[in-house]
């Protein structure tokens, strides 16, 4: 709870705060112990550090242990979320108005830091930045839930062509899960993936279709949690479930709190067009979107130390996540760049934003504040 409380700073810091508790402080991990698991989270869909907290308690105490992590890691964030997402039906007028445009500000901001940053560690180089581009392309001009996945796919095949292999030497995880639990969590992975779509249409129930698009979204999310955010425009703002100023306006406030970044689903869900909304919105949308991560993590934990050591697995998501960085660049300009910069004040402010982010390392919640106050001192002076 304590780090669910402090943790800043997005799921790159989130796992320098786990190694300084887990691995320093309390040596309940061993530093290659600790850096297999953030390995394993890494290759995986879905919240990295959520996954490594539920492994750390997982291995520490069993199953009631992994639940105790992920809640007291997530329950922060999400229930700030949550409120959050039931007080902007009280911000209404100008002010208001200001301070929504700002916070949207903020999310261009800081996206395109994470474009900036993933590029860095995903794409650093000719073939991997082809690769990112490519991506980018697809979803550019195609749009859709299918061009992302066609982009990942394509992301795959074009890392085992174009990128080297390196094999890793074969590690044996803390964590121990019979393989019989494993199997059948990729069986729920899979059937939940595809099942959820046909039982939308058999069923037309609004609570199946917010949580089929919270766990698409989950479930094919690829390098961090900055990347949730063209998962979930495609499924829910596009399929009508929220609105897209509101969505953003979420986006902008989640960079201001600790926590994961997926607890953006409680905001979501308590905000929604259609019933279940608010406290049971926010309760659907959470478990949604942060089962597919968990169940795809105990799935593999019994065969990870096998698939770690093939090279294949390794170029291939090597091409993975070079695709994630094309996905979120095109994101970055649509919807979020679109939907929020409408003046050249807005360009200016922007560019300083990003310019405080990555030259002079500003937290995001600095800029979240200061956004947010612009916006406010704009609205004001045009009243």
């Amino acid at each position: 709870m304590r780090l669910g409380l402090t943790s800043f700073g997005g799921p790159v810091a989130h796992l320098g705060y786990f190694r300084a508790e887990f691995v320093e402080r309390k040596r309940w991990l061993s530093d290659q112990a600790f850096a297999d698991l953030v390995a394993l989270c890494q290759f995986l869909p879905g919240p990295a550090s959520s996954q490594v907290g539920f492994a750390i308690g997982l291995a520490r105490a069993g199953p009631l242990g992994a639940l105790a992590a992920l809640t007291g890691f997530t329950l922060p964030s999400a229930l700030l979320m949550l409120l959050a997402g039931l007080g902007t039906t009280l911000l209404v007028g100008p002010a208001a108005g200001g301070v929504l445009h700002g916070l949207k500000l903020a999310a261009v901001a800081i996206v395109a830091q994470a474009v900036f940053g993933m590029a860095r560690t995903l794409a650093p180089d000719g073939a991997r930045a082809i690769i990112a581009v490519m991506a980018a392309g697809l979803v550019a001009l195609i749009g859709g839930g299918f061009a992302q996945i066609a982009a990942l796919t394509v992301g795959a095949m074009a890392g085992l062509l174009l990128c080297p292999s390196v094999a890793r030497i074969r590690v044996d995880l803390p964590v121990r899960v019979p393989a019989l639990v494993g199997t059948c969590s990729l069986v729920a992975f899979f059937a939940l993936l595809f099942g959820l779509p046909l039982l939308v249409r058999a069923t037309g129930l609004p609570a199946v279709h917010a949580a089929d698009a919270f766990y698409r979204a989950g479930a094919l999310v690829f390098g961090g949690g900055h990347v949730v955010l063209p998962m979930l425009q495609e499924n829910v703002v596009q399929s009508g479930l929220v609105d897209p100023g509101r969505f953003l306006t979420g986006y902008g406030l989640a960079q201001a709190l600790p926590g994961p970044l997926f607890a953006i689903a409680a905001f979501l869900g308590a905000i929604l067009n259609q019933a279940p909304n608010g406290v049971a919105g926010a309760a659907l949308a959470l478990a949604a979107i942060f089962l597919p991560g968990l169940l795809i993590l105990v799935g593999v934990l019994p065969f990870w130390s096998a698939l770690s050591s093939s090279p294949p697995v390794q170029t291939a998501m090597k091409g993975v996540n070079a695709a994630v960085v094309g996905l979120l660049a095109a994101a970055l300009y649509n919807p979020v760049w679109t939907s929020s910069v409408a003046s050249f004040m807005d360009v200016a402010l922007v560019i300083a934003a990003v310019v405080s982010l990555l030259v002079w390392r500003v937290h995001p919640l600095w800029i979240v504040i200061a956004l947010g106050c612009m916006g406010l001192l704009g609205s004001l002076a045009h009243a």
